[in-house]
């Protein structure tokens, strides 16, 4: 039995947060921005701007700065449909393709295509993008182009999913397309289902209409805002409630609700408190959390998180935490501790690509498959696809979660302006010794003089504390008069020598 949930939704001008509380504890967090609106599951009209045959794949135009990126195995769609439309293939049946060709025999520059938007842009990629359009609903997903019917794996019983089945390929109607069941579908009427039906082919119209009267690249179809998208993806039948705070977003909310999870109504309630809702509800704090590097473990260890451009790792520390019998015994139990808080903030915040965690060493073989199998069974929560190898002798477990938008953290923040964001500047002695050695070049080539050496006031008041013999006994040497400025604006790694 799934534990209850609650889903809370906080509407402003400039933003909208939902976060998705399970058992207490909140264990998603999405956010979008009106400047910065996702393009996740947008469909356009792109043109090919660059076909690269030698990495078989090609670069799309979708309107924006940065082309989008599709790869041969998707390109493969378009010549499937290519086939299809000509009645080339084995006598009728699914066209076959064969795979070793070029992506030049598939696509040329200056070609339109209808993709979808199937990875947002990320860092500085562009987005990556599909020929395979998919309409979500609320309990099923429209495959316009693909005669498949499929039923989420999180619905188990038999009985269940031959039931979905049967109502989904009854309402077809001569509809080539396909339709997959989500896990919400379950215990949905046979009207309410096809009513959604309906409504989707009626969204893949709307596309092929824009598609007729646009010009590439332009925009066809966007998926909706954060506020209906949280209901559809994240909130379950057994939820105690939506809560919402902005009366217009909670009116819209109804509206959708009304049209695909009638039942849901009375789960949406509008919060009316003088209190920030966030902040009543403790949800702030979660956030807070969310961004610290070092992650407390119950038993006094501890997790530490550093994501970089195309790996995170999290390393496992036991701290303060102290075995009642030995210290085999208290590196399990903070393996154990450590596998249920990395899988939680992996979903929290939302990190994706190439995850190394290291745990600590182990040396009994059974208790690294211990770890390993908790791990597996802490990222069963998880709604993205993971895949993990086993843990290794030293400790370290590799692992790739799916990526289609940025953490939470690059979401939240930018790149250190001071450092550049790489997480630490030179210190004060080595910015010390770096001038002494950039006087020595300055008298070398323009002779001995008077000067000012302008600087942060940190390395300033370096110079004249602990460097000051090294400065002092420099400048007799060179024979050259110097004042020391401090200028607060500088960087502590800047520094100007002026002449006079």
């Amino acid at each position: 039995m799934s534990r209850p949930s609650r889903l809370f939704v906080n509407v402003e001008g400039f933003e909208t947060r939902a976060a998705l509380s399970e058992g207490g504890k909140v264990t998603e967090f999405h956010i979008e921005r009106s400047a910065d609106r996702s393009i996740e599951n947008a469909v356009y009209l792109g043109r090919v701007q660059r076909v690269m045959p030698g990495m078989q794949a090609c670069f799309i135009d979708i309107g924006f700065d940065r082309a989008a990126f599709l790869q041969l195995g998707d390109a493969m769609k378009f010549l499937d449909d290519m086939i299809a439309e000509t009645g080339d293939g084995d006598g009728g049946g699914k066209p076959k393709v064969d795979r070793h060709r070029s992506i030049r025999d598939i696509l040329h520059e200056g070609q339109e295509v209808l993709v979808q938007v199937s990875k947002a842009p990320i860092s500085t990629k562009g987005a990556r993008v599909t020929p395979n359009i998919t309409l979500a609903g609320r309990t099923l997903v429209y495959l316009p182009q693909v005669g498949h019917i499929g039923i989420s794996r999180r619905i188990e019983d038999q009985a269940e999913r031959s039931r979905l089945r049967s109502i989904v390929q009854g309402h077809r109607d001569g509809d080539d397309g396909g339709f997959i069941c989500r896990t919400a579908s379950a215990g949905r009427t046979a009207e309410a289902l096809r009513a959604e039906m309906d409504g989707l082919r009626a969204e893949w119209a709307q596309v092929q209409k824009a598609r007729a009267a646009a010009a590439a690249p332009a925009l066809l179809r966007a998926d909706h805002d954060l506020v209906i998208r949280a209901f559809r993806d994240l909130f379950r039948g057994d939820a105690d409630r939506v809560v919402i705070d902005d009366a217009a977003a909670h009116a819209r909310l109804r509206d959708y609700a009304r049209g695909f999870m009638p039942e849901a109504l009375e789960a949406i309630e509008l919060y009316q408190g003088d209190e920030a809702m966030f902040d009543a509800f403790g949800i702030e704090e979660e956030l807070k959390r969310a961004l610290q590097r070092r992650v407390p473990l119950p038993s006094g260890g501890s997790i530490i998180i550093d994501q970089a451009e195309a790996i995170t790792a999290i390393d496992v520390n036991t701290g303060k935490s102290t075995g009642k019998r030995n210290f085999e015994e208290t590196i399990l139990n903070t393996n154990l501790e450590a596998v249920e808080e990395s899988a939680y903030q992996l979903r929290f915040r939302n990190i994706g690509g190439l995850i190394v965690i290291d745990f600590i060493d182990m040396e009994s073989a059974g208790h690294r498959d211990q770890v390993y199998r908790a791990l597996l069974d802490a990222l069963r929560q998880d709604k993205a696809r993971t895949s993990v190898v086993r843990i290794s002798e030293l400790g370290l477990v590799e692992m790739t979660r799916k990526r289609t938008r940025d953490s939470l953290g690059r979401t939240l923040n930018e790149p250190c302006w001071y450092c550049d964001g790489t997480g630490s500047v030179r210190s004060k002695r080595t910015v010390c010794y770096e001038i002494f050695r950039e006087l020595r070049r300055d008298v070398a080539g323009r002779g001995p003089g008077r000067c000012t050496l302008l600087v942060h006031p940190a390395v300033r008041d370096a110079l004249r504390g602990a460097e000051k013999p090294h400065l002092d006994r420099i400048t007799a040497r060179l024979r050259l008069e110097l004042r020391v400025e401090a200028v607060p604006e500088y960087h502590i790694e800047a520094f100007t020598i002026r002449r006079g």
